[in-house]
């Protein structure tokens, strides 16, 4: 999967900072002024590139259920029908979220019922097909458990590796394997 190196724009800038503030003190406790001050414009500036922190919100929530599903996807059409290759694969990138952006795990948690009914809708629909193709590697992998114990598997795997906004100082590179370790045993467990 290519990573972008670009500088971030000013929009991805502002968005960065409203999920590190948003996850630090709550939606409701966060302002324009603070979120505009921390990437060095005033809080009405803002508006320039969102109409409200309800946008802001919506797009970050909306935007990485999007991101986790399209590299979910473009690893699937990367492993050419390896199975084993790809759940590894699809690990690693959900670690990589989930070190990476410990902000949006924590928002997710705390603020996702204050989306509108559409977004809400969106973000669950998109984290859906997540888990359904998460699913369908699994079973491929291990075709003897049923179903709903594949599904269990899977979602019990997310909880681990969102867990990460709530685990101690472990060095990145001990974590990501510790991680790593932890959710191909839980998998692997189906197997037998």
């Amino acid at each position: 999967m290519t990573t972008r190196t670009d500088a971030p724009t000013r929009r991805e800038q502002i968005l960065k900072e409203a999920a590190r503030l948003f996850a630090e003190r709550g939606f409701h406790g966060v302002g324009v002024d603070e979120i505009g001050a921390a990437v060095g414009i005033s809080g009405p500036g803002l508006y320039r590139h969102f109409p409200g922190k309800d946008a802001m919100l919506a797009e970050l929530l909306v935007g990485i259920s999007e991101r986790l599903l399209d590299g979910g996807r473009q690893r699937v059409a990367e492993a050419a029908g390896d199975p084993v290759a790809l759940l590894g694969a699809l690990i690693d990138g959900h670690i990589d979220f989930a070190l990476d952006d410990r902000p949006l795990i924590t928002l997710h948690d705390r603020e996702l019922d204050r989306l509108r009914d559409d977004d809400r809708r969106r973000v669950r629909q998109l984290q859906r097909q997540y888990v359904e193709l998460w699913v369908a590697v699994v079973r491929d992998l291990h075709p003897a458990p049923p179903e709903p114990e594949i599904r269990a598997a899977v979602h019990a795997v997310f909880g681990l590796l969102n867990s990460t906004p709530h685990i101690g100082p472990l060095g990145r590179a001990d974590m990501e394997s510790l991680l790593r370790r932890l959710a191909h045993g839980t998998l692997g467990a189906l197997g037998g």
